[in-house]
């Protein structure tokens, strides 16, 4: 069984187990936070009702926090001496997905 969820402007598969780095998300190490599941595949049986989504409970575990790779951004313009070297680092939480589960 697998799911895809909707977490900090993206989408990714999920199923149990997987360990994942969405956005920052607010809560501290070990405490469990739902995510929004999109679409859920049961043994080849796909569910996109947003009535019967609604009813499955896609729980994840904060383990800890991360960082993306280094980004260099730099702004050159051609015969005016202007250069401008930027960095930024993305930060990361990393989860783990602990249930899926069909509602009441």
């Amino acid at each position: 069984m697998y799911a895809i969820v909707r977490c900090g402007g993206r989408q990714q598969k999920v199923s149990v187990g997987d360990i994942i780095e969405v956005d920052t998300v607010a809560g501290e190490i070990g405490s469990t936070f739902a995510l929004p599941a999109i679409l859920v595949v049961n043994d080849g049986d796909v569910t996109t009702d947003p009535a019967v989504l609604g009813k499955f409970q896609v729980t994840a575990e904060i383990l800890g926090a991360t960082k993306g790779p280094k980004i260099r951004i730099l702004k050159y313009k051609n015969k005016t001496g202007y250069k401008k070297r930027q960095g930024h680092r993305q930060r990361y939480t990393q989860v783990k997905v602990t249930g899926i589960n069909p509602g009441k």
